[in-house]
């Protein structure tokens, strides 16, 4: 039962983050597995977060992912996502990645991972203008838990991220035999430079002109955004705090989850300065 508690804590310390190592990473476990494991998943979430960040639009989606992870440690991920909002059919992204994970010490961990996401064009992630996304985290389990996660993403601009957090996996009843109810909760803060939102708002005026939204030249209105601190992108800065708290019903292979996430911006964000924003996630994963 712990393997699978863990690897599900982890799984929801990244899903609502969306393509960074926040949203959909597929599910990893902590320790090495005794023998070769398929998970596969669904979540819905309300909105996509990007480091406690959302975009302008509503992202409300839902998403299919897999992890076949070997038992030296090795680990394949792939995941398909649909954006509920959405008129066009099809799948809105897709990704695929892969990683190991491996034993520092007997408490200590470590994960290394790449992934790539296929946007379709003119996406309204805030993430979409860097697909590729290099990944590498330290871990410490005690009765409080303690990770360090630096990320670097990359595509028509680079960015780099360092995330703190600490968490606490909590067992609070069984309802039978076979089954524990838990709560995880987890706190971050996550520093990084913003470049990726230059991008944003290029996409975005793109997007909002073949709507025929682009009232600026005509009306002398502002466009969305603040272009006048676009020269902050290059600086590394604290961009938010998040609170997660995961309730989780816990079974031998599978796991049925309800998150919720309060992220509170700094006041280096760009897209947002000083807000707090709220995500929903529900999910189900199953390991074989």
């Amino acid at each position: 039962m712990k393997p699978i508690i863990l690897f599900i804590t982890c799984v929801m310390a990244n899903i609502v983050c969306f393509g960074q190592a926040d949203t959909l990473t597929v599910p990893v476990a902590d320790t090495t597995p005794v023998k070769s494991t398929l998970t596969v998943g669904a979540v819905y979430a309300n909105n996509a977060s990007y480091y406690g960040q959302k975009a302008e639009e509503k992202t409300p989606y839902i998403a299919m992912a897999a992890t076949y992870r070997l038992k030296a440690g090795f680990y394949f991920s792939g995941l398909a996502y649909k954006l509920l909002n959405e008129k066009t059919s099809g799948i809105s992204a897709g990704s695929l990645g892969g990683g190991v994970g491996f034993k520092l010490g007997t408490r200590l961990s470590a994960d290394i991972n790449y992934n790539h996401t296929f946007f379709a064009g003119n996406s309204p992630l805030l993430q979409a203008g860097n697909p590729d996304n290099a990944s590498v985290a330290l871990t410490y389990e005690n009765w409080l838990n303690v990770a360090i996660t630096g990320d670097y993403a990359f595509g028509k601009s680079n960015d780099g991220f360092v995330t703190g957090a600490l968490s606490k996996s909590i067992n609070l009843f069984s309802i039978g035999k076979k089954d524990i109810i838990s709560i995880s909760p987890s706190a971050d803060v996550v520093a990084g430079t913003q470049h990726f939102y230059q991008v944003y708002q290029e996409e975005k005026k793109l997007r909002d002109s073949l709507l025929g939204n682009v009232l600026g030249p005509i009306t002398g209105n502002p466009p969305s955004g603040n272009p006048s601190k676009t020269v902050a992108t290059t600086s590394f800065k604290i961009l938010s705090y998040n609170f997660k708290l995961p309730l989780a019903y816990n079974r031998a292979h599978y796991v049925i989850e309800a998150n919720y996430q309060l992220s509170v911006l700094s006041n280096n964000v760009e897209s947002g300065s000083g807000k707090t924003n709220s995500f929903v996630t529900l999910s189900f994963y199953y390991q074989f």
